[in-house]
């Protein structure tokens, strides 16, 4: 784990902080946590980060152990908050995730990550079949997907009963921040709409018939808006976070939509293109619009009372680009300039992205990631350069479904630290033909968590605090070149299909086959040991892959 601090461009640090009460922000993600501390009127005055990875007990199964939530939580309090007037915090996190806990809030287990954890697929089948594809559209506005909370409800009751059983609590990263800050047991309606199918998007309210179903003995969290106040920082919080008793602390929401906040991105025809170790899109719908259903996106309700958006998720984006840095070796800086000079096509080669599967708008968790048009001529800039446009051709492909099921794009909003340097998100444009604008802050999530806890103490404006700073514009001379390769993409994507499922379920065969005594094992020579915690844990002898960190590019 790394710490990082960083003041802001104005080398303002807390010491210097004007007159008035600054306000915290805090956002829990795949690869890291992130803290800013901001003033009044939206500058930056300090920035902390800790990073940290996943693990990945098996193909398919992506967790974390909740407790680091607070743990790297209060780290970010001390470095950021410590003899600074904070009037207010705000949190946000990755989501869905899920964190069973018992009643007194404790983990039982690690979380279930989001959609890039994919062991539910036999659970949403049956689940599908029990309440019927049509019944969950209409009620969660989404179908059931890797995304989904309930179908890992019901895979942890059929691996892991006795946790279950134990079971009172379930959390979401921003929620559990809430609960160890105020004692207050609860969850945004926005994230409570990514827990299909235990949410009724119409009603704004829980489904009674599906949680009892898939969740009984756990008590259902009191739901708020993402704006509202949670409650107060308790006497014993404060004393551990150094942060004041009894001030407010803001309900919070998932992480792409507090990005979304950040940058004002929540008009309705806005589409917010989130940046980061995977790819977020959120088109905001028009107001008093009835839900718009068009699985495999993910209709869900907003940040604001009143407010429905039209989602999607790529499974990787720089998550990717992370893993080829390693990978090659050398720094984003420099693939990033010698993808530049390998020029679109990365000189006859094309990438599928799917590293974890695919979530939108494929929705095929046995995809996997492609490479073609390999020659013994190619460099590691020709190879970067063709996971930059991979997952631009990802965003189109996503973008394309968006405007068939209807929905109205008038501005893209780019955020999140792929848009630092600039190539990335430049070829995002190139392959769209959208232009992208780019407001002054992009830090993302922990800037829009802090802008919420500013609106519950005082008056605050988004567009004040973080105007337009640019725009990205497609390069009309490479459309045609973009559109000839999106094409092959796609028809990569449709060939290798076959192939792709077969490796993936000849992977499973071979992790489910019972294990083989006195292998030899290639890393240490000694004989091989069968997991049997399965959850990453030395303690159980599951094995622990961690995921590579701060895997988002400059460029």
């Amino acid at each position: 784990m790394s710490s990082t601090r960083q003041p802001a461009a104005t080398d303002a640090g807390p010491d210097r902080a004007p007159a008035g009460v600054a306000v915290l922000g805090v956002d829990i993600g795949t690869s890291s946590s992130k803290g800013v501390l901001v003033a009044p009127d939206g500058r930056i005055l300090a920035r902390a980060q800790r990073d940290h990875g996943v693990d990945r007990p098996r193909p398919g199964h992506v967790e974390m152990d909740g407790r680091v939530w607070w743990r790297e939580f209060v780290e970010l309090c001390r470095e950021l908050a410590t003899g600074v007037p904070v009037g207010a915090v705000g949190v946000s996190g990755m989501g869905p995730c899920t964190l069973l806990a018992d009643a007194a809030g404790e983990p039982l287990r690690p979380a279930i990550l989001y959609g890039v954890d994919t062991r539910a697929q036999s659970q949403i089948a049956e689940l599908t079949r029990r309440y019927g594809a049509e019944a969950i559209l209409e009620r969660a506005g989404s179908a059931l997907t890797s995304q989904a909370v309930g179908p890992k409800l019901r895979w942890l009751a059929e691996h892991e009963p006795d946790t279950v059983a134990a079971a009172r609590r379930l959390f979401m990263p921003s929620s559990y921040l809430v609960w160890r800050l105020t004692g207050e047991y609860l969850l945004d309606h926005h994230s409570a709409s990514q827990a299909v199918p235990l949410y009724d998007t119409r009603g704004h309210a829980w489904w009674a018939p599906a949680w009892r179903d898939l969740a009984a003995g756990i008590e259902p969290p009191a739901l708020r808006w993402s704006d509202e106040i949670a409650g107060a920082v308790t006497a014993e919080a404060a004393r551990v976070t150094g942060l004041p008793a009894g001030i407010p602390v803001i309900t919070g929401t998932i992480d792409a939509w507090a990005e979304a906040v950040s940058v004002d991105a929540h008009q309705p025809g806005d589409l917010l293109l989130m940046y980061g170790t995977t790819m977020f899109l959120i088109d905001t719908l028009d107001a008093g619009a009835p839900p718009l259903t068009a699985p495999p996106l993910w209709g869900t309700v907003g940040v604001y009372r009143g407010s429905r958006n039209l989602a999607g998720g790529m499974a990787t984006s720089g998550a990717i680009t992370g893993w080829l840095r390693e990978l090659v070796g050398g720094d984003f800086g420099t693939l990033t300039a010698a993808a530049e000079a390998s020029g679109p096509g990365a000189n006859g080669l094309l990438m599928l992205p799917y590293f974890a599967g695919e979530r939108t708008p494929v929705d095929d968790p046995r995809a996997r990631g492609t490479l073609t048009g390999l020659t013994l001529s190619h460099t590691a800039g020709d190879l970067y350069r063709a996971a930059l446009e991979a997952t631009a051709f990802g965003v189109r492909h996503n973008i394309e479904a968006f405007t068939a099921a209807g929905a109205r794009i008038d501005r893209v909003v780019a955020v999140g630290g792929g848009t630092r340097g600039g190539l990335w998100s430049q070829l995002v444009s190139d392959v769209t033909g959208l232009a992208q604008q780019v407001h002054t802050h992009t830090i993302g999530a922990s800037y829009g968590s802090a802008y919420l806890a500013a609106r519950a103490i005082g008056d605050a404006s988004i567009r004040a605090w973080n105007p337009v700073a640019g725009t990205v514009t497609p390069r009309a001379e490479l459309r045609a070149d973009y559109d000839e390769l999106y094409r092959l993409y796609l028809e990569l994507a449709a060939g290798t299909a076959p192939v792709a499922h077969a490796l993936a379920d000849r992977t499973t065969r071979r992790l489910d086959a019972p294990p083989t005594r006195g292998v030899a094992t290639p890393a240490t020579g000694g004989l091989a040991t069968p997991a049997t915690g399965g959850r990453g844990d030395p303690a159980t002898g599951g094995p622990d892959e961690r995921g590579a960190r701060d895997p988002r590019p400059p460029g």
